[in-house]
């Protein structure tokens, strides 16, 4: 039997919240839930934003409203972005230019047109007989203002030992750790019954850390006149989130990866969990990705790619003289570019027989990712065929799982969805096409970064844990920024619109995630719902082991509660093991048949099967 990976846990932060028990999802249809549910995701932000006052006041919910999902940047001050300005400087007609430095300040290697002259033992007299070159220190305000930032309030360096991390990697402390406590059981548990090397951790960063304290520091400090430090080179790696889950949050030593596919790279990850999972190889599986892309230079970036909403397109489609940050991200409408976001999302895997052993929550199932290439692009950024293909196959296994009802009644999309141009077309064409290729008349389609902007690596997470929040509240999120789909969006088998959609929690069984990241890395994963799920593991393990999980699973429920509430009233902290139960070779108990590390029960084993017993001896 090819094990079920399940998942038992998730969390993260982006900026509608805490991911995990659903308060991010909550936020971004808080105007369709009910009171006790409204009222346990304001008290969830509130808590995390450091917001005094009643959660239930009205000034405290407009000010969590205003400062959380898409809205003004103020990460940085779009008003006042340092720039260097290249000028040439050139003394009066007949005359050097002349200036005072700083003994100290003066270059190792003087230039050739310098004449010095001391004046003091610390200052000399430079004058420069022919015009010179030079950057001068400016400031301009940026042409775009609009970003999806975690909410106001939230630092999550100042949670733990930060160190000056990377922003990156700060959000995947806290994000990781929420995930871990989320599933209600110690990973010490975890240890005595999984063997070291059935643990996985698969995380990256889809441009890694590019803020001052990784690569973008160690980038900017010569031409600002500093030295890098020795953490910037070394921190701002793609991968670099995964090796700090491993090394400061799990303390695992089982695999561990970084697959970056731009803005699949979550879904790139979330298959290598799935492909362990379903081979045997892992048992208990950590997936996801995070990115702290809001910085000047980035946002510059990608503006001048073309791809970011710019402020004056913004109010040239609104015909108005004041920028809408908060309908910033429009998909699927007349819209102008896609919107930056941050967030750090993460999903823990289990194999199901795992999972109902420790009685662990089961929020639904991910069968399988497919990942396809477009073939040979005009461009890197243009579209291509291969999410076709990874459509086309998820629908096909879709199908196979739930028969041709369940995937035309059944189902739904978590669309890409970035709000340009080119999206709302390319991606719109192949939802149809394909809804019109399997019989599908009306197929919901949801759109999250109108609400959250795009996260870039952990992109993917985001639809992901959405659909969670669907199938525990009922609602498929409407695209609240729009008022009309663009004439040029093919729709005449989607259901796209700016209203919730409601469904029974049972009347959905499949959600497709959808991603296109530049270059060609497209991905499409399906999930199950967690009643589809439930209802497949009672046939492979019967009613007698589901009843036996569901008593087990008490305790873990009564524990993943309990954290939620210390969460939400901010007295949670990441975990964060530095220096902790550092091994090294000599505790380690090693034989040619087995590794025993402390803290596992059970031993790595080294007698490995020959998978080429018929090209040996």
């Amino acid at each position: 039997m090819t094990p079920l990976p399940v998942i038992a846990g998730f969390g993260g932060i982006n900026p509608a919240g805490r991911v995990s028990s659903h308060h991010a999802y909550r936020r971004t249809v808080i105007d369709a839930l009910g009171e006790q549910d409204a009222a346990e995701t304001y008290r969830s932000l509130t808590g995390i934003m450091n917001v005094e006052g009643d959660p239930g006041d009205q000034a405290v919910r407009e000010y969590v409203h205003n400062n959380t999902l898409v809205r003004r940047i103020n990460v940085f001050d779009p008003d006042e972005v340092l720039f260097h300005r290249s000028v040439t400087l050139a003394g009066s007609p007949g005359n050097h230019l002349k200036f005072v430095l700083p003994v100290r300040q003066l270059p190792e290697r003087v230039p050739e047109n310098w004449s010095l002259k001391k004046i003091s033992d610390d200052t000399v007299e430079i004058s420069i007989d022919k015009p010179t070159e030079v950057l001068l220190p400016e400031r301009r305000a940026s042409r775009v203002t609009s970003a999806g930032q975690v909410p106001t309030g939230f630092d999550p360096g100042a949670l733990y030992q930060s160190r000056n991390h990377p922003r990156g990697l700060q959000l995947t402390v806290y994000g990781a750790s929420d995930a871990a406590h989320s599933t209600g059981i110690d990973w010490a548990e975890l240890r005595r019954r999984v063997p070291p090397d059935a643990f996985a951790v698969y995380s990256g960063s889809a441009m890694g850390q590019l803020d001052q304290n990784g690569s973008g520091g160690m980038l900017q400090a010569p031409l600002m006149g500093k030295r890098p430090t020795s953490k910037q080179a070394a921190l701002g790696l793609c991968e670099m989130p995964a090796d700090f889950i491993n090394a400061y949050i799990l303390g695992s030593v089982g695999s561990t990866g970084a697959v970056i596919g731009a803005c699949a790279t979550f879904l790139y990850n979330l298959k290598q969990g799935i492909d362990d999972i379903r081979s045997g190889r892992r048992r208990v599986a950590m997936v996801g990705g995070a990115e702290a892309p809001i910085t000047p230079e980035i946002v510059e970036g990608y503006r001048i790619m073309g791809a970011l909403t710019e402020d004056e397109a913004l109010m040239a489609l609104d015909g108005i003289n004041e920028v809408d940050n908060r309908r910033a991200c429009r998909p699927f409408s007349d819209n102008a570019g896609f919107t930056l976001a941050e967030a750090a999302i993460y999903v823990v895997l289990m194999d199901d027989a795992l999972a109902l052993d420790l009685g662990a929550e089961i929020y639904g199932s991910v069968p399988d990712v497919y990942i396809n290439a477009d073939g040979f692009k005009k461009s890197i950024p243009s579209p291509g065929i291969g999410n076709y293909v990874t459509m086309a196959k998820a629908m096909a296994t879709a199908r196979s799982l739930v028969g041709d009802d369940g995937l035309r009644k059944r189902s739904y999309v978590h669309a890409h969805g970035t709000g340009t141009p080119q999206n709302r077309v390319t991606e719109s064409e192949i939802m149809d096409e394909l809804a019109k290729t399997f019989g599908i008349k009306s197929w919901p389609v949801a759109a999250v970064k109108a609400y959250l902007g795009h996260t870039l690596a952990p992109a993917a997470g985001d639809q992901l844990t959405s659909a969670l929040g669907t199938w525990k509240y009922g609602f498929i999120p409407g695209i609240a920024t729009i008022d009309h789909l663009a004439e040029d969006v093919h729709a005449s088998h989607l259901t796209i619109g700016s209203d919730h959609i409601e469904r029974s929690a049972d009347s959905l069984d499949v959600a497709f995630i959808n991603s296109k990241g530049f270059g060609g890395n497209n991905a499409t994963g399906i999930a199950l719902s967690p009643d589809l799920t439930m209802k497949m593991l009672e046939k492979r393990h019967g009613r007698t082991d589901l009843l036996a999980h569901a008593q087990r699973n008490e305790s873990v429920q009564e524990k993943a509660h309990e954290y939620d509430q210390r969460a939400s009233r901010g007295e949670s902290t990441p975990i964060y093991q530095f220096g902790e139960g550092v091994l090294e070779g000599q505790d380690i108990d090693l034989t040619d048949t087995t590794i025993q590390i402390p803290g596992f029960e059970h031993p790595i084993e080294l007698n490995a099967p020959n998978a080429f017993s018929d090209m040996t001896d």
